[in-house]
């Protein structure tokens, strides 16, 4: 995968990494992303990583584009040349699928959906080839997901299955888009899934909810008091379901600050992923949960 170089403006260099989306593009954006905040070059103000790609904005008085499109390009070749690992972490999100929350909204919208007389969670099985919901949310529970992105809405993660490419839930988004989208709502659209961090429009299947808080510009969360925004990229995520008890449970303990979630600094290592994927995502799940 040859990156491909191109200026917007004259403050930003578009990087693009691949043009099919694949955890080696992802981790090839971050791991570019990453060496280049390590670099510190002058002049650079911000970099934003994407999904198969990246920006850096630069201030073209203090740094000249073509100067800046060399460091970046040398930068790339050390890269490449580095083993495929990075520090990251890993974090149980609780989530309540099926929910009244995102029921209601999804049969408000039924008239924007590809099959009105079902739920989204139904929707979904059926079109991958499951024998129902139950079996669907094992699948969409069973396998972290790998956050390649961090933005669009404010704190919004996007999220990648970590599977093999074949076992991939794929699910296109609505027909039209909705105006509302219920807080926290676990969404899927196309091969990513997404957790809605506020409130408002949308357009991927709704298949539940969470009580976890992942975005609070107040930062008075409990665990959001030193950023606003939980999720970064290169974040796995491990989703466990749960019912409307325990949900109501980490609502209040959210309230009251005492709800912590399950979360542990671990290394990632692609070669490693790539070459027993269900052994390494079970070690992975052992180290979240300290075995």
């Amino acid at each position: 995968m040859a990156n491909r170089y191109s200026f917007g403006g004259d403050e930003h260099l578009f990087v693009e990494c691949s043009d099919e989306m694949s955890m080696e593009a992802f981790f090839k954006s971050l791991s570019m992303t990453s060496a280049i905040r390590d670099s510190a070059i002058k002049g650079v103000t911000e970099i934003c990583p994407a999904n198969a790609s990246f920006q850096v904005k630069f201030d073209p008085d203090v740094i000249h584009p073509d100067d800046l499109l060399k460091e970046v390009q040398a930068i790339e070749g050390a890269a490449g040349s580095a083993a495929p690992l990075i520090k990251t972490r890993i974090v149980e999100i609780p989530v309540y699928y099926a929910d009244p929350w995102t029921h209601e909204t999804l049969m408000r919208f039924r008239e924007r959906h590809q099959d009105p007389s079902g739920s989204d969670l139904d929707y979904a099985a059926r079109i991958n080839h499951y024998g129902g919901v139950d079996d669907f949310v094992a699948a969409h529970s069973g396998s972290p997901w790998f956050v390649s992105m961090v933005g669009f809405v404010a704190g919004l993660p996007f999220m990648y299955q970590m599977v093999e490419r074949q076992r991939q839930i794929e699910v296109p988004k609505y027909l039209r888009p909705r105006t509302d989208t219920p807080k926290l709502t676990i969404g899927h659209g196309g091969c990513f899934g997404c957790i809605y961090s506020v409130r408002g429009a949308g357009g991927y299947q709704m298949f539940g909810i969470t009580p976890m808080p992942i975005f609070d510009p107040t930062q008075t969360t409990s665990y959001l008091r030193d950023f606003m925004v939980f999720f970064r990229p290169g974040d796995i995520v491990k989703f466990a379901p749960i019912g409307r008890e325990a949900y109501d449970q980490a609502v209040e303990d959210v309230e009251r600050g005492r709800f912590a979630p399950p979360i542990r600094e671990v290394e990632f290592d692609l070669t490693e992923f790539q070459q027993d994927i269900p052994a390494y995502n079970a070690r992975l799940e052992g180290a979240l949960h300290g075995h």
